[in-house]
């Protein structure tokens, strides 16, 4: 029977942390905050946005969350990203993804100043993360996953990590830190040839690919530890909402196989949440004086 890694156990541990951390803050009359700038309001973009400022509210960090139109301009809503770059009170800026398209997503995340871009995407944070410099920020969901391993003692040096997807938010920024920890990486995508014949060889598998119960026990060895960082929707009458998540993992087919997975939900979702809380209240605390 596989371990079961439950993101809201290790995620507790990190919020441990956070109140120690908040409490040693709060002594110099700082008081981390965070501002989420949220663009149009697409459903599941403001369920993410209420889920964070939630938690903000639980460990005494202040939340600003700005809704502004989809129709915005660009340059009005780097003016704004500017004024809270000023903003002394504000430690922490996230820009909720997507943005319409009429807005280049380079330009407005690149105009977070890099001590407050507690997503990691700044193109400073994000290029010294890939020569294996010092960032300031990291990626939250893979900085999550990499906590979670942490948690659970699962060492990652000299091991074969496949990552299956390459998006600039999970798949690429977890590859540098798998490397970082020593692991030997391979980076999947859709037009990688002969993919089971990778995944069969890993002994961990990073799945980030958005495709619905993808990866199944044919495509993994026995004994192999699985990272599922999908959350897909997926039709189901027997829920009020009509649907139910599930992860790129087929969890059921694959779990008698394994050593460890991560359930979807409740895996990664936790850990990425915490992960921001943690990158806000570091950034808080680079000023102390």
């Amino acid at each position: 029977m596989s371990t079961k890694l439950c993101g809201k156990t290790s995620a507790e541990h990190i919020y441990e942390i956070i109140k120690v951390k908040i409490e040693r803050i709060l002594k110099h009359n700082i008081v981390p905050g965070l501002t989420v700038i949220q663009v149009g309001d697409k459903k599941d973009s403001t369920t993410y946005v209420n889920m964070k400022a939630k938690m903000c509210e639980k460990y005494k960090i202040n939340s600003n969350v700005l809704r502004l139109p989809e129709t915005i301009k660009e340059s009005e809503l780097i003016e704004i990203v500017n004024s809270h770059n000023n903003d002394k009170s504000v430690h922490g800026i996230l820009i909720q993804l997507p943005l319409p398209k009429h807005i280049c997503e380079d330009n407005v995340l690149n105009s977070v100043d890099i001590s407050k871009d507690v997503d990691g995407f700044n193109i400073e944070n994000v290029g010294k993360l890939s020569i294996n410099a010092k960032p300031k920020f990291v990626p939250c969901t893979p900085d999550g996953c990499m906590e979670m391993l942490k948690y659970y003692n699962i060492n990652v040096a000299g091991k074969h990590a496949v990552v299956i997807g390459r998006s600039r938010i999970v798949g690429l920024p977890l590859a540098h830190l798998l490397l970082r920890e020593n692991a030997t990486v391979s980076i999947c995508h859709s037009k990688t040839e002969n993919l089971k014949s990778i995944t069969k060889s890993a002994d961990l598998i990073f799945a980030a690919c958005g495709k619905a119960n993808f990866i199944d026990k044919t495509m993994v060895k026995e004994g192999a530890i699985i990272i599922d960082i999908g959350i897909n929707p997926v039709e189901d009458e027997t829920k009020k909402s009509g649907y139910r998540l599930v992860g790129d993992v087929n969890y059921d087919d694959v779990k008698e196989k394994v050593q460890a997975i991560t359930p979807v939900p409740g895996g990664v979702g936790p850990m990425t949440i915490a992960m921001l809380l943690k990158h806000t209240v570091d950034a808080a605390e680079m000023q102390i004086p």
